[in-house]
């Protein structure tokens, strides 16, 4: 399963679709552990655009602090799961909580009421 999540300075970014990479983690489905790890650049904000390109490198969760309501649909069209309210902290941490049940997310800290991604 590969997990991604966008980052900013090197935390979790606020708002996925304007962050400055995807860190993308792999992880064996058997043991829970991350196998490999990847920083790929964004590829920048294009409406409609980052759910499906995110599918394409094979991500199958996304880990965010927060997204709009159109970006979440476009993900679950994508059959990419959705993780929301995930603190400002390094990528790698949190993939791990989430992994050990223990992620304490908050709340979707995007504003976008708009349908905007």
């Amino acid at each position: 399963m590969r997990y991604a999540v966008p980052v900013t300075d090197g935390n979790v970014a606020t708002h996925f679709g304007h962050c400055e990479a995807f860190a993308m983690f792999d992880v064996d489905d058997a043991t829970g552990t991350i196998v490999d790890r990847v920083l790929v650049p964004s590829p920048g904000h294009q409406p409609g655009f980052l759910p499906g390109w995110l599918a394409e490198q094979g991500v199958s969760a996304i880990i965010a602090g927060g997204m709009g309501p159109r970006a979440v649909s476009l993900f679950e069209e994508n059959r990419v799961q959705v993780i929301l309210g995930a603190p400002n902290d390094h990528p790698e941490s949190i993939v791990k909580a989430f992994l050990e049940g223990k992620l304490a997310t908050g709340d979707n800290v995007c504003d976008h009421d708009h349908g905007g991604i």
